[in-house]
């Protein structure tokens, strides 16, 4: 992903890589109203639950939370919804015959502005099992103690 000034990090969901394996990578579009905009550019997302699905032939964003605006008036929108996700039609048929014939997954693992668009991060990802989760952490301490000796000797 490019890092320039047009590419804000909004939200980042720390916990898919923890407890999936991150396979394939997908950038789509979401379909907000103006309220969850606002909020969302205040950072006001969270993807801890949340993950998507194709439902009729169609990307959704599940169970995400955006806050409500809080210069929002009456018109404000519902925090947990469901949204639209906006794919290319081949990329929709790849993610629908991933998770269907493999048993995989789609977890958002950021939300991001880019160009003054927001865009979701949606990646193709197989569940770990609890010895995965404990190998990988294992290898963690392991690199971490590695570079803090590294640092004592220099």
């Amino acid at each position: 992903m490019p890092h320039d000034a047009s590419f804000k990090i909004l939200s980042a969901n720390r916990q898919a890589g923890h407890n999936y394996f991150l396979l394939d990578r997908f950038e789509a579009g979401l379909v907000l109203t103006g309220t969850e905009v606002k909020a969302a550019k205040e950072g006001q997302i969270q993807l801890k639950d949340a993950y998507a699905a194709v439902l009729n032939n169609e990307a959704w964003l599940i169970n995400a939370h955006i806050s409500q605006y809080s210069h929002g008036n009456r018109e404000n929108h519902v925090p947990v919804r469901n949204r639209k996700m906006l794919l290319h039609r081949k990329e929709i048929d790849k993610l629908l015959g991933q998770t269907r014939e493999k048993g995989l997954a789609l977890i958002p693992t950021k939300i991001y502005l880019k160009n003054g668009r927001i865009k979701c991060e949606v990646a193709v990802a197989k569940g770990k099992k609890l010895h995965d989760k404990r190998e990988a952490d294992r290898a963690r301490t392991a690199e971490d103690e590695a570079r803090a000796e590294m640092r004592r000797r220099a």
